[in-house]
């Protein structure tokens, strides 16, 4: 019999309850879910998490469960090897090449919730958008325009938080300025950015300042 724990009614008025089951494979075809957003959704993933892989496998995908950080999420499986006969199987979680600029505030921000994590202490990691600024700031030509600098960065907190990585929080006293941060650097991205990605690190970044430099290198300031 399947489990209809925390049924909520369904949509459209039918009053037909949705088992818990469904409510759960509808919040992870949509995004990442994270325990701090909804315990009680979370619970019901701990508790069907079986279930949970069944149906994504029919769907080839597989589910991520990390409870020690406290979020969940379905990608797809492995491609298989290019030597490998037969046709692809097909994706239905696209894959999203990313802008070098937003690659790099990425690793920045892996780097900054290593650091962060080897001091103990506090596991939130807050970072105003002033300190966004600097962190992009050292990987862009010496004088660049400070206006123009600013505004790329609030670009690429906006894709960043779009993703899931920065979740924007309310400043304190109520300020106006909705993009002036601060930001929590969500924990998920541990997922997506390794210890074998990170231990490359100097290398990426090496790869991204050329990057960043070239276009403003043979151009000049607009």
């Amino acid at each position: 019999m399947e489990a209809t724990d925390n049924n909520a009614a369904a949509p459209g008025g039918t009053g037909h309850p949705v088992p818990a089951l469904s409510r759960l494979m509808v919040a992870l075809l949509k995004g990442v879910l994270h325990r701090e957003d909804d315990e009680a959704q979370w619970d019901s993933l701990l508790r069907l998490q079986a279930r949970v892989r069944e149906q994504a496998a029919v769907l080839l995908l597989e589910l991520v469960l990390d409870e020690a950080e406290g979020h969940a999420f379905l990608k797809s499986r492995p491609d298989p090897d290019e030597d490998q006969p037969g046709p692809r199987p097909p994706r239905l979680i696209a894959r999203r090449a990313l802008s070098y600029p937003v690659s790099l505030m990425l690793a920045l921000l892996r780097k900054r919730l290593a650091e962060f994590d080897a001091g103990g202490g506090d596991t939130r990691l807050v970072l105003t958008r002033d300190e966004l600024v600097e962190m992009v700031r050292v990987f862009l030509p010496e004088g660049s325009n400070e206006a123009r600098l600013v505004d790329q960065v609030d670009s690429i907190i906006t894709k960043v938080v779009e993703l899931g990585f920065l979740r924007r929080l309310k400043q304190a006293g109520g300020g106006s300025r909705a993009d002036a941060g601060p930001y929590e650097v969500r924990r998920i991205l541990k997922a997506f950015v390794d210890a074998q990605w990170l231990a490359e690190f100097d290398a990426r970044l090496e790869t991204y300042r050329t990057a960043l430099s070239a276009p403003a290198a043979e151009g000049g300031e607009a």
